[in-house]
């Protein structure tokens, strides 16, 4: 396997250790104190086939629900799994929200910096090389721990981003989202050097061209294809901040969408995003602008409900990335509401009262067992009326009425 230390002069190399990943810097942070209420970040041996020689280490909360999403998270150069699920902030939700984490792992032995090789082919393709590796973990962490293998979604960190994007690109099956950090984009690289321009000053290429690079990887695959969220720093010198804009060209291109945001909004701690949706309304790109930020996550300590993580080397303390991707994913149990406007409700004699028949409020997962629902692409709809009730999980809270035999309906409350 290519060392990226290969014939490559001290500049270089001093440059690439830190934008393909991360300096050596990273490896005197101090981790977090493990939660006493948490589960443990515990390697996984033996988890089937990996060409890539990769590590994978699993975080399962304690309550964790059958049927639970799953996010798969890989770091950047010089880190390692143990150093990303102490500062990146992901832990707390996974407790909070209930589902599982996998973190792959890279080896010294494949790389000198422990940086995945995302420009390697031998590395990206599907079923080859580290790509496989990762799919690997995939299955295992679906199988043995009962997961919902249509919420799959991935998320790293610079090298962990880049290698985010080709295992998009590679597996459109296997992921409902991903999030690429400080990343580049699927295809940019082949070789080494390839990589280098990448990192440093970008390519130019069309929307049509980066599109045409992730359908290369499939060839015949005609979609649905993941939700793809994409955040840097406009004051990154490590990876360029072109990239986002390739990335955002990339993915817009794949979805069959142009590159006009539908809406913009303003996160705060200087933070834009743009909003790219499908025909029916629904967000499925979305791009993160991080102003005067550089190198690293969007972290923000503390304890609010939007605040996750602990700063450190290439873990900034601005904003909290993981909170906003898991609302753009719709991880938190609220999905995007309808973009079409619902027929207006016939009048009733009093809006708090429901039509007649049985009326329910319990979980989508109750609902779907109990015949009132039924799952589609990890959403729950209610039978005969086909209405939206979020995601198909225990922590989603819905009411449903039977208006005629067989016919369920949302509504407000019982």
């Amino acid at each position: 396997m290519l060392h990226l230390t290969r014939r490559i002069p001290a500049r270089v190399w001093v440059a690439l250790t830190a934008v393909l990943g991360l300096g050596a810097a990273l490896l005197g942070t101090t981790a977090l104190a493990p939660r006493a209420e948490a589960a443990t970040l515990t390697q996984v041996s033996a988890f089937g086939s990996n060409p890539g020689n990769l590590n994978m280490y699993v975080y399962r909360p304690a309550t964790l629900p059958d049927n639970a999403p799953l996010v798969v998270l890989l770091h950047g150069c010089s880190q390692d799994a143990a150093t990303y699920h102490a500062h990146s902030g992901w832990a707390k939700y996974a407790d909070s929200l209930g589902f599982a984490l996998v973190y792959a792992e890279q080896k010294s032995a494949n790389n000198s910096s422990s940086c995945f090789n995302w420009f390697q082919k031998s590395d990206t393709a599907r079923g080859s090389g580290e790509a496989q590796s990762i799919r690997s973990m995939v299955d295992y962490a679906v199988r043995t721990y009962s997961l919902d293998e249509e919420r799959v979604y991935i998320s790293g960190l610079s090298a962990g981003g880049a290698m985010a994007s080709e295992m998009l690109a590679a597996y459109p099956d296997v992921f409902a989202g991903g999030s690429i950090v400080a990343g580049i984009p699927t295809g940019c690289a082949s070789s080494l050097l390839d990589a280098t321009t990448c990192m440093f000053s970008g390519r130019n290429l069309t929307p049509k061209q980066w599109g045409d690079l992730v359908r290369a990887k499939n060839p015949g695959w005609q979609g649905p294809w993941p939700r793809v969220a994409i955040w840097h720093g406009t004051a990154d010198t490590v990876v360029t901040p072109k990239n986002a804009q390739s990335s955002r060209d990339q993915w817009t291109n794949v979805w069959g969408i142009g590159q006009t945001p539908a809406r913009t909004a303003n996160l705060g701690a200087n933070t834009t995003v743009e909003y790219y949706q499908d025909s029916s309304g629904r967000d499925v790109v979305a791009r993160y602008l991080v102003s005067g930020m550089g190198h690293g996550t969007p972290v923000d300590p503390g304890s609010g409900t939007d605040q996750c993580g602990t700063a450190g080397a290439y873990f900034l303390d601005t904003i909290c990335s993981t909170y906003h991707t898991i609302q753009f994913w719709e991880l938190d149990g609220d999905p995007q509401p309808s973009p079409s406007p619902s027929p207006s409700p016939s009048p009733s004699p009093s809006p708090t009262t429901p039509p007649a028949g049985e009326c329910v409020t319990a979980n989508n997962y109750q609902h779907v067992a109990e015949g009132r629902a039924y799952v589609s692409y990890g959403y729950a709809y209610s039978v005969g009326g086909n209405d939206l009730l979020g995601l198909w999980n225990i922590y989603v809270i819905t009411s449903v009425q039977e208006t005629s035999p067989g016919y369920w309906e949302r509504v407000s409350g019982c």
